[in-house]
């Protein structure tokens, strides 16, 4: 596909996308709360942008990410590179869960560095800062919900190596959260919460389901389809504990600078 086709179906894609949006706040502005927009050419200049913006955004992803990050989960669970001296879907099937080492490394640096490009986390961490009043700095808030994707992709890729069921992942791990929850000033709770939500978004999404799928589809006896789904459940999960970790760990700090009476 040429670059001009590619962009143009691109950006059509993204309009219908955008539209529902445009329609329901420009329906409630009229219709229900009856009012004129403000400043409507500043608006539609900002509608404007977010559309080009995005349709160039997803080009990216599509030329680029997507494909090498597929390559790559093919190429580090491939048998030639685990076992070079015996390069067989046996000899891959008789290997340690240790031998896929750099298989969870590569899925914690592509957690991280795809949930620190989102732009909803970007955009969650700014409004944060503005409604703390600078309490919650941008980039320490970002980093811990890296952080937390990064450990739950790379779990992710040892439950698919190991053929541990999702269900026991996910039962230990919302545990965690709960008691962690007890525990974490009140005042991050919502944030942390939301911030698991805000690493399913455009960049971490495809990338992540298509290491999975991968991975499953290397490894014998490993069905894709039961074990490739999954990952982004351990990618929402983990953000809530580093960020409520993250706001443990500020709070011990304070109290342990302020001086003792």
């Amino acid at each position: 596909m040429s670059f001009l086709a590619l962009f143009l179906s691109t950006f059509l894609a993204t309009c219908r996308d955008v539209l529902p949006i445009a329609v329901i706040i420009l329906g409630f502005q009229l219709a229900v709360l009856r009012r004129p927009i403000a400043q409507w050419q500043r608006v539609g200049i900002g509608f404007a942008a977010v559309i080009v913006g995005l349709t160039f955004f997803l080009m990216g992803l599509e030329i680029a990410l997507f494909p090498l990050g597929k390559e790559m989960a093919q190429q580090l669970t491939a048998p030639t590179f685990l076992v070079p001296q015996n390069p067989t879907r046996e000899a891959l099937a008789s290997l340690p869960w240790y031998a896929h080492f750099w298989t969870y490394l590569f899925a914690f640096a592509i957690g991280f560095s795809a949930t620190l490009a989102e732009p909803a986390l970007l955009a969650v961490a700014i409004k944060a800062r503005d409604v703390s009043g600078g309490t919650l700095r941008v980039w320490p808030l970002r980093i811990a919900v890296a952080l937390g994707a990064g450990t739950g992709v790379m779990l992710g890729t040892l439950r698919i190596v190991l053929g541990v069921p999702l269900l026991y992942f996910l039962l230990v791990g919302y545990a965690l959260v709960v008691v962690q929850t007890f525990f974490a000033p009140r005042a991050i709770i919502p944030l942390a919460y939301d911030s698991g939500g805000v690493t399913t978004s455009t960049v971490t999404v495809p990338i992540v389901a298509a290491l999975g799928l991968g991975l499953a589809t290397q490894i014998p006896e490993r069905n894709p389809l039961t074990d490739g789904f999954g990952m982004i459940a351990l990618t929402v999960l983990f953000p809530m504990m580093t960020v409520m970790g993250y706001a443990q760990l500020a709070q011990w700090w304070n109290r342990r600078s302020k001086p003792s009476a």
